[in-house]
């Protein structure tokens, strides 16, 4: 029997989860679609504002409320973002019952909203009685800007709300970076299609860890069959060094075609980033295992054929 589906869809204000949110539940005929801010106006009438201040603003300008502002300095970054984290701190734990309630009830539930903080949200306790997925949703600073103008507008708060797209583009960036702390996908909401998609092939993901034999230079195709033709992702690095009775293990989560694209061009603009990264493959033989995913069993089976076609597998009579 299936575990329930638990989806969240983070991201700052603008950037375009409700659409997303919305298309996605209906895609996997989920019938719950819970937005964040709803559990926070019951949170809001339990807990006044002389004892959560920060509760009873917006998260983008909960900062006022701090009683240690004067810490930050000219640091408005932090200010903002220590402001947001009060916020949302008060909402979670009203989320975290919410994810309790649909998976006892083993009811797939999709929440929207930008008080799901990678790192403050506890999704490890659901993970033994849930298929929970947890995604941060992102756009470049001009198409945020214009989803942000537009959704002001649509919504009727122009005006100071529109003043506050600086603290949204803020949180936006605090949110990516717990984000890649906390190994939560960060999807580049470009458009809506492409961004369903990427986000039902991680849903639905069939993975199996494979050995790999490859160079360096070599990584480019890796990830281009892994990524680009297929869809997939890789997960999770172990290099078999020589002498050591546990392989080396490194966390990587690589889903995104541009983030792998780019790091292959950092390692060829930086040669002794590149030589260190090869001495690495040289002491484990260029052997090394990951965790490979694709969207469907067809798909992961045809990748491997691929992979071991490229000459990219390690096999055991070599």
């Amino acid at each position: 029997m299936r575990k329930p589906y638990v989806i969240l869809i983070g991201s700052a204000s603008g950037i375009g989860k409700s659409t997303i949110a919305s298309e996605l539940a209906k895609e996997l005929g989920i019938k719950h679609l819970i937005e964040t801010d709803f559990i926070r106006e019951i949170v809001r009438g339990i807990i006044g504002p002389d004892y959560a201040p920060a509760l009873h603003k917006s998260s983008y300008n909960a900062y006022v409320t701090l009683r240690d502002k004067q810490r930050y300095g000219d640091n408005t970054e932090s200010l903002i973002d220590a402001g947001f984290e009060e916020h949302a701190s008060f909402v979670i734990p009203a989320i975290e019952r919410v994810i309790k309630r649909a998976v006892d009830d083993f009811n797939d539930v999709v929440i929207e909203g930008v008080h799901l903080v990678p790192g403050l949200l506890d999704i490890e306790k659901f993970k033994n009685d849930a298929s929970i997925h947890f995604f941060v949703l992102s756009a470049d600073e001009e198409v945020h800007k214009e989803r942000f103008v537009r959704r002001a507008m649509k919504i009727k708060r122009g005006g100071k709300h529109l003043d506050y797209f600086k603290e949204n583009r803020i949180i936006n960036n605090y949110l990516v970076q717990q984000a890649f702390e906390h190994r939560v996908p960060v999807i580049n909401n470009l458009d809506i299609n492409d961004t369903k998609k990427r986000m039902l092939t991680l849903i639905k993901e069939i993975c199996k860890e494979m050995i790999f034999r490859h160079s360096v230079d070599q990584l480019e195709v890796e990830t281009d069959i892994i990524l680009n033709k297929y869809g997939g992702r890789i997960m999770d690095v172990s290099y078999f060094l020589p002498g050591f009775g546990e392989p080396l293990k490194r966390k990587v989560n690589v889903y995104d075609p541009v983030e792998a694209k780019r790091f292959i061009n950092l390692l060829e603009e930086n040669p002794k980033r590149k030589k260190d990264l090869e001495g690495l493959y040289g002491l484990s033989g260029n052997i090394h295992r990951h965790k490979i995913c694709a969207p469907d069993k067809k798909s992961l089976k045809s990748m491997i054929k691929e992979l071991d076609e490229k000459g990219l597998l390690y096999k055991s009579d070599e």
